[in-house]
């Protein structure tokens, strides 16, 4: 007798750590031959497919049920003035459109604390509520590893989407990325996803090409994806990072803080963020408001920021220097444009002047002199004469 096909849904559960993720994204936009980033949406359908495979199970009774996104971030003020608010309000977007439930902390001095313990706790008690066939881990961090064993005492299996890679920056500085060993060895679908992506024999696969993000189709029957998530950048986080063969641009230091500063850029309105550590040929203290520089634009962990920044001329030579300095040439000006409408009019404004000059209003000290001799003292001017006498006898003594 001819059993009936499975059709009881497995249920996915997706939790993304937001760090891990942005870096995979950035390799494969700056690094990578591909050049594109990651999709949310084609991440999902790999998913999907690679879920059905393992569990031998029809595609279309596996969905993913449930998906959260954790990520330390910036404060409104700090993002707004970094030039990062527009871009985190347009990630946000795309995460919302594929139903991500986002889990946002404070992003303090030291970076992102207690995101990892957020995702494994929140991963943990929806399992345990939502009763998910299948947790799939977006991360590579060992720290993981007590969560993995939580979970596989409820019996739900784990896959973990993992990557290794190595690069050298644009500043010779080698990065490499590394998914945990021992995480991988607990889990139950380990897929290292560099391996599936680099595999020649795949590099046609519609599921694997879907994986990055590309512009819209234009009705030729292939899939598409929305303008918003094709020019979104995510969030960045450090390394610096900057796109190969980038061009320099030019700016106007804007203002200097504690070791860090803004450069006034050609976009109106729009100020570019730099460290003290991306300065070449020049230290710091001895950058001015409206000095001329010249830079790189790039990215670091909050946003849009400039690199490699050079200083092209000083405050005092620089051509757009602050209009204070300029107060006396504007008032020789002034003074040149009146002589001009004067002589226009007839008259001789430099006869005026010394006529003025000749009819002196200040009295002749000897004048004053003489007054003051004829003038008989107060009383009081006598008191204060005979004190300051005292106190010089006093003195000379």
């Amino acid at each position: 007798m001819l059993q009936a096909p499975e059709t009881k849904l497995t249920r996915i559960g997706v939790f993304y750590d937001g760090n891990f993720f942005y870096h995979v994204s950035n390799y494969y936009k700056y690094v990578h031959p591909r050049r594109a980033r990651l999709s949310v949406a084609g991440i999902h359908e790999f998913i999907k497919s690679q879920v059905a495979e393992s569990e031998g199970v029809d595609p279309r009774y596996c969905q993913v049920v449930d998906a959260h996104y954790f990520r330390g971030r910036l404060g409104a003020q700090e993002a707004e003035q970094r030039q990062v608010l527009m871009s985190e309000r347009v990630f946000d977007e795309i995460l919302m459109r594929e139903g991500i439930v986002t889990h946002y902390l404070p992003l303090g001095a030291r970076g992102e604390k207690g995101i990892d313990v957020w995702l494994a706790l929140e991963a943990f008690e929806l399992t345990v509520l939502k009763h998910f066939n299948v947790v799939v881990l977006i991360a590579g961090d060992g720290d993981y590893v007590p969560l993995i064993r939580k979970i596989n005492t409820l019996g739900t299996r784990i896959m973990v989407l993992g990557w290794d890679f190595e690069y050298t920056d644009n500043q010779n500085n080698k990065r490499r990325t590394v998914t945990s060993v021992n995480l991988l060895d607990q889990v139950t679908y380990p897929i290292l996803m560099h391996t599936l992506i680099d595999d020649k024999t795949r590099r046609n696969d519609p599921v694997v090409h879907n994986l990055f993000v590309r512009p819209e189709s234009g009705g030729n029957g292939g899939s598409s994806y929305s303008r918003s998530e094709f020019t979104a950048d995510i969030p960045a986080a450090d390394p610096w990072e900057k796109p190969p063969q980038a061009e320099k641009r030019r700016g106007t230091i804007q203002s200097l803080k504690d070791g860090y500063g803004f450069i006034r850029t050609d976009t109106p309105g729009k100020n570019m963020f730099f460290h003290r550590t991306n300065l070449l040929d020049v230290e710091f203290d001895d950058l001015c408001e409206y000095d001329e520089v010249e830079y790189i634009p790039g990215v670091n962990d909050r946003g849009e920021c400039a690199l490699d920044v050079t200083r092209v001329a000083a405050v005092g030579n620089s051509d757009r220097k602050p209009k204070i300095f300029d107060i006396e040439d504007e008032l020789e000006e002034e003074r040149q444009r009146q002589l001009e409408e004067a002589k226009a009019q007839g008259l001789d404004l430099d006869e005026e002047e010394d006529s003025y000059q000749d009819q002196d209003p200040t009295p002749d000290q000897d004048e004053i002199q003489e007054e003051d001799e004829d003038r008989q003292p107060t009383e009081e001017e006598e008191q204060r004469n005979f004190s300051h006498a005292s106190s010089l006898s006093i003195w000379e003594d």
